[in-house]
């Protein structure tokens, strides 16, 4: 588990980490990976909103609709936060939490 720190461009309004080498948008690409385990705020930890939610949807138990409230609850997690806590070890890189 490693600590990728957020990297805020206020004049793009743009929010990247440094993920396997590159700088990669934290709305685009973290919010979808399954090595995303969740955002740290202040001392603690949160987990990621849309694994959560991935893992009901997967048994029947969530609907739809509550995946897209979840990607709006990281961005307000990612407003408050200083870190996104990543178990990518072996710096693989970006990995669909969708299977298809």
């Amino acid at each position: 588990m490693k600590l990728l720190a957020l990297n805020r461009d206020e004049e793009k309004q743009k929010v990247t980490v440094k993920c396997a080498g590159k700088d990669v948008s934290v709305y685009s690409r973290c919010a979808y990976c399954k090595y995303c385990e969740g955002v740290q705020v202040g001392k603690r930890m949160i987990k990621s909103p849309q694994k959560e939610k991935m893992t009901g949807i997967k048994s029947g138990r969530t609907p739809d609709e509550e995946l897209m409230n979840a990607a709006m609850m990281f961005n307000t997690l990612i407003r408050d936060g200083s870190d996104i806590v990543c178990s990518d070890d072996s710096e693989k890189g970006f990995t669909t939490m969708y299977n298809y």
